[in-house]
């Protein structure tokens, strides 16, 4: 019987969690293909190296990484995350959709027209200031403002505009004054949660200076188990903010950071893959395939 094979997707840089991922690999007696997704990767090259895979998990956030996930879909693999979770995690709007289809605690949110005057009337409407500009695709708080008036919301929406090639779609959402909250989950349990600290008003990963722990309870546990269900994300970050006492989700995230408390990076990363192994086999198994030969890490393009 083959040997479990689990394909890796990562962008840049060879860093600190695709080392740990490989070295986890080993020890478990698992395969890994590692195929990094910056580099130029030759077509025939790289079907025949996913189609030996059980199951590939994405590790980069690129928005780009959507087309290597409908490729490898394409070819009969499957993803973590599927190309149909980044539907509503991705996009900033559809996941605000999402949230009120479910009923889930999220902060008010519209939509602006990419007509200018028409955005202007609309946010007057909204009437929530300071309000939150964000385009609905985005990471790391790349085109994120937050603007105090009608004025500071205009400059941003052109600031926005002028940085593409065309105008993408925008929301305006209010402004909640609070720490961000991540929880990280692997399958259907919670295993770490962290607040993100910063003397500023943005909170994502790259802006916040430091992270400590807190406890979830249950409200919060079954909060984020509903956020798990609607996005159907199995290894995923959940962003919360608090308002009024009240947990309010802010954004669901399918490729999350492992390295918020550097001490429990490895056994996040090995909890993971642990999971990754556990959807392998049952491929696997169901595609009756044995299990006979040594462990190998296969490196695609000097990765």
């Amino acid at each position: 019987m083959s040997k479990l094979v689990i394909g890796y997707l990562f962008s840049g840089n060879y860093g600190k969690d695709e080392k740990i991922f490989q070295e986890l690999a080993e020890s478990k007696d698992v395969e890994l293909v590692i195929f990094n997704t910056s580099n130029s990767i030759n077509e025939k090259e790289f079907e025949d190296k996913i189609k030996r895979c059980d199951v590939v998990y994405n590790a980069t956030a690129d928005d780009y990484s959507i087309m290597f996930k409908k490729t490898i879909e394409h070819l009969g693999v499957k993803v973590m995350e599927s190309s149909d979770t980044y539907y509503y995690t991705e996009d900033k709007w559809m996941f605000y959709m999402k949230c009120k289809e479910n009923e889930i605690a999220t902060p008010e949110t519209i939509l602006l027209s990419t007509n200018i005057n028409v955005a202007k009337w609309e946010l007057k409407t909204f009437n929530k200031w300071p309000v939150i500009l964000k385009r609905t695709f985005g990471t790391m708080g790349e085109f994120v403002e937050k603007c105090d008036n009608l004025e500071q919301a205009e400059e941003a929406i052109y600031k926005f505009w002028k940085k593409g090639t065309e105008r993408q779609p925008i929301i305006a959402q209010e402004f909640i004054n609070s720490p961000c909250y991540r929880v990280t989950c692997i399958g259907n349990k919670i295993m770490q949660a962290v607040i993100k600290n910063n003397n500023g008003w943005k909170a994502t990963g790259v802006y916040a200076k430091n992270f400590e722990k807190f406890e979830v309870d249950k409200e919060l546990e079954n909060l984020i188990k509903m956020v798990m269900r609607a996005t159907k994300i199995k290894i995923g970050g959940i962003d919360l903010l608090k308002k009024d006492g009240q947990w309010m989700v802010l954004e669901a995230n399918s490729e999350p950071a492992f390295d918020f408390i550097e001490e429990e990076r490895e056994k996040l990363i090995s909890n993971a893959l642990d999971f990754l192994i556990s959807v392998a086999a049952r491929i696997n198994n169901r595609n009756g395939n044995g299990n006979n030969h040594e462990a190998q890490v296969t490196v695609l393009n000097n990765a």
